[in-house]
């Protein structure tokens, strides 16, 4: 990463991180409260546009400050689908991305700290983002999915593949994110349990040395 990029990145990681925080609050909020008055909701609203403007901002500078644009552009396709896919509501929650970038910063070079960021945040976030993502979809269609609490418990269930099968969704942009949970969840368990091996398997060299 060129000097000017990295500097930029560094310089960005605290805004982004509270303005995704902010992002998660004000996307949650009108879903876990329906009765919510329309000058809030319309607050939440500016609110979560507002992040993804900032987003496209940190993308635009880092984009004008790398040596090789279209390289750039390649290594950070993620970063690509936040911006082009907003109008998606379920996906507008690939801007958490942004923070898990961030908690894997700050975790350092320590294999137990990313772990340990990985399992919490990962997991932790996935399971929140996907229970709001299918109420929000669910709500008010019929299907056994009413409340946050059957969501949360649906998302934990398909996250760790169990899948009793009592709650599920019946809208085609609840099964949307019911594939994107169940990608992601496995995803964040394989990197949890490759990087677990990748340090058991540490330990056993040191002691054979």
């Amino acid at each position: 990463m060129p000097n000017r990029e990295r500097q930029w990145s560094k310089a960005l990681d605290i805004p982004l991180t509270v303005s995704t925080l902010i992002f998660l609050a004000a996307y949650a909020w009108p879903i876990l409260d329906p009765d919510l008055s329309r000058g809030w909701r319309q607050a939440c609203t500016t609110a979560v546009w507002a992040t993804w403007g900032l987003l496209g901002i940190d993308f635009g500078m880092r984009l004008y400050l790398a040596e090789d644009r279209r390289d750039f552009v390649r290594r950070h396709p993620l970063d690509l689908a936040v911006l082009i896919l907003p109008l998606l509501r379920p996906l507008r929650l690939l801007r958490l991305i942004t923070l898990l970038t961030a908690l894997n910063r700050y975790a350092g070079s320590s294999l137990r700290g990313k772990i340990g960021v990985y399992l919490t945040g990962s997991v932790s976030l996935i399971i929140f983002v996907g229970a709001l993502a299918v109420l929000d979809a669910e709500r008010g269609h019929g299907g056994p999915i009413q409340s946050f609490g059957d969501a949360l418990w649906w998302a934990c269930t398909t996250v760790t593949t169990v899948g009793y099968g009592d709650m599920y969704p019946v809208t085609a942009t609840g099964r949307l994110v019911a594939v994107f949970l169940m990608l992601g969840g496995i995803a964040t368990v394989g990197v949890v349990t490759a990087s677990f091996a990748t340090w058991l398997l540490d330990q056993i060299r040191e002691e054979k040395t």
